[in-house]
């Protein structure tokens, strides 16, 4: 059994920063690909940032130059650091990873989502 679990959600200003954390846990052997994901009210789930366990990463052009995707492999902890945020950003984050269990069984995880509100 393998979980991941946010935290780092919150309301911030305009302009602001956040750093979410997303720690997966259980019968783990390692950790693939990891990233984040945000969902609006209204729209649909979309990428925000991916990195890969040899660190190579990718972002979606709306957060380019203004959130940073890192990790620890030794804990299986990926981070996003989130600064110059606009109320554009209000949505609900998603961690995402791909996890090898104990029983070498490749499976994606989502977390349960934080949120993270933009306003003044």
């Amino acid at each position: 059994q393998v979980q991941l679990v946010e935290s780092g959600g919150g309301l911030v200003q305009p302009g602001g920063s956040l750093r979410l954390s997303c720690a997966a846990s259980g019968s783990i052997f390692s950790s693939n690909a990891m990233g984040w994901y945000r969902q609006a009210p209204g729209k649909q789930r979309e990428l925000v940032a991916t990195i890969t366990a040899g660190l190579s990463t990718n972002y979606a052009d709306s957060v380019k130059g203004r959130f940073a995707i890192s990790r620890d492999n030794a804990k299986n902890t990926v981070y996003l650091q989130m600064n110059s945020l606009k109320p554009e950003d209000t949505a609900v984050y998603y961690c995402n990873a791909y996890i090898v269990d104990r029983t070498y069984s490749r499976r994606n995880y989502w977390g349960q989502g934080t949120q993270v509100t933009v306003s003044s």
